[in-house]
């Protein structure tokens, strides 16, 4: 009988990286064995806990988004010089607005040379310039060309204020100063309302998609402006322009432009407490001959 050599024991029987390697492919195959497919509630909540993971952290920028634009309105511009009580309480947003520099002023109003700039504009519906119904309508018609209802779909920034103006019914050129404004066509009633756009894109502006809207460039003029705070109404607004014209008589170097229309600029945010609100009137006004 021949004996069987050693090494032929040892080649037949496992090494540990052998007994290993087994062990691991029968785990495996009980894994698969065992493993159950997922439900499709399972799958759904899979999907749910992915997208909430993303929205997190699209959350976070659009919060740190939102309480940069917050703060512009929390902790407004001290752009303009107060003259009395009422105006020192007066806050305005630390958005872009128009440029102007002060020629002169006193405890009636104020002479301004207002830098030229361009404006979005829609014609207001309805007979009254500040109704709650036309104005949300208007307001919410130039927002979304400012957001993005453009031919370029760019989002804009919110500048200020909001002009509000009246309209001669012979169509006369319109010239306002800065927030958004709404003007009146003479004895048809109508108004308009503007936003002032931001000055980096200069003339090139993109085009509205709403016919509603039209792009305009307001010249560089002089106004003379008043500043109230509270809320506008149009019987406000009249009785304002009355004092305003009664007023500019009296001024010994500036007149009311032939054909002026009064002008309303809105500073501030709905939410915005009535005695810190900043309203202004003003009438274009041109200098006396010598």
């Amino acid at each position: 009988m021949e004996t069987i050599p050693s090494s032929v024991f040892t080649a037949l029987m496992p090494t540990p990286e052998s007994s290993s390697m087994a062990t691991t492919e029968r785990r495996s195959v009980r894994t698969r064995e065992i493993a159950i497919p997922m439900s499709p509630f399972e799958a759904r909540l899979s999907l749910v806990a992915a997208l909430a993971s993303q929205t997190a952290s699209l959350s976070q920028r659009l919060l740190m988004d939102l309480a940069s634009e917050t703060a512009k309105y929390l902790f407004p511009s001290k752009r303009f010089q107060s003259r009395n009580l009422e105006e020192a309480l007066m806050s305005v947003p630390d958005l872009e607005t128009v440029e102007f520099k002060v020629l002169a002023r006193n405890d009636q109003y104020e002479i301004r040379e207002v830098q030229s700039f361009f404006i979005a504009e829609t014609t207001m519906p309805g007979k009254f310039g500040f109704d709650l119904s036309g104005a949300s309508q208007s307001f919410n018609v130039l927002a979304e060309y400012l957001f993005g209802k453009n031919t370029d779909a760019k989002q804009m920034e919110m500048t200020t204020p909001v002009f509000t103006r009246k309209v001669k019914s012979e169509g006369t050129k319109m010239e306002m100063t800065t927030p958004v404004i709404t003007r009146r066509a003479g004895k048809q009633d109508k108004w308009t309302m503007s936003f002032v756009m931001p000055s980096k894109y200069g003339a090139n502006l993109p085009l509205p998609k709403d016919s509603s809207v039209t792009i305009k460039e307001v010249p560089k003029k002089i106004i003379a402006v008043v500043s109230f705070s509270g809320f506008v109404t149009d019987e406000e607004v009249e009785r304002r322009e009355s004092t305003l014209r009664a007023s500019l008589k009296n001024d010994s170097r500036f007149r009311v432009k032939e054909g002026a229309s009064v002008e309303v600029a809105q500073y501030n945010p709905p939410f915005t407490l009535p005695f810190t609100r900043r309203n202004e009137i003003s009438l274009e006004v041109e200098r006396k001959e010598p």
